[in-house]
């Protein structure tokens, strides 16, 4: 039973992690993104959304060249007396948020960009500064986009294999996901093993699939 709890445990670890690192990170990308008159808008908005259509292996590759002791990340990890951040759970942290970068930044975009420009423009007459302009109208009318990119990045975290397994590897306890631990136990013909996760994981997704599409009926029913 502890070969099924451990990787449970990690991988929602690790989901929460990047769910609230990436609430954190994309409300002022995403803003910028929707709002912003620089000319590399565009060109940020591709990179961003590059892990949609990159092969999960890809990224990894070059994450664990980043992450590993010759890129930024061996420098990062000597500050606390550690040789790399690839194949450690903070290295896993780092690819997993790059990874569902996308799902937080893009609903959080549509619907900062759904905002009228009449809406924040009364805020500006009503005295609002920038900041409470942001904070006090902007976000709270955002809150679908919060809401539907909580839920994709937190999903897609769960099931992320290429990017994990590149940078990750197979280590118990500390690397050793969901969907590792599936294809482990594949490989060990441990059927019975894989059947738990494989179907708990199909429940999983399907129960995400019905909260976003109810979440966002029941919102465009009350907007």
């Amino acid at each position: 039973m502890g070969e099924l709890i451990s990787p449970i445990v990690l991988t929602l670890t690790l989901a929460l992690c990047v769910t609230l690192i990436l609430l954190v990170v994309s409300t002022p990308l995403a803003w910028w993104l929707a709002h912003g008159n620089g000319r590399g808008r565009e060109v940020v908005g591709a990179i961003v959304t590059l892990p949609l259509v990159l092969p999960p292996t890809v990224l990894g590759f070059y994450l664990l060249l980043a992450l590993g002791p010759y890129g930024p990340g061996g420098a990062l990890a000597g500050l606390w007396g550690a040789r790399t951040l690839a194949f450690s759970f903070q290295g896993l942290v780092i690819g997993a948020a790059l990874g569902s970068l996308p799902f937080m930044v893009q609903p959080l975009r549509n619907s900062f960009a759904a905002i009228e420009q009449e809406v924040l423009e009364a805020a500006d007459t009503l005295g609002a500064r920038r900041m409470q302009r942001f904070w006090r109208v902007a976000v709270p009318l955002a809150k679908p986009g919060y809401v539907v990119g909580a839920i994709m990045s937190f999903a897609h975290t769960i099931g992320e294999f290429g990017v994990v397994l590149m940078i990750g590897g197979n280590i118990p306890g500390q690397t050793k996901v969901l969907s590792i631990a599936l294809y482990d136990f594949v490989e060990r013909l441990e059927w019975d093993k894989a059947h738990i996760l494989a179907g708990g994981m199909v429940v999983f997704g399907f129960i995400v699939v019905m909260a976003t599409l109810r979440f966002s009926r029941g919102f465009s029913a009350n907007s």
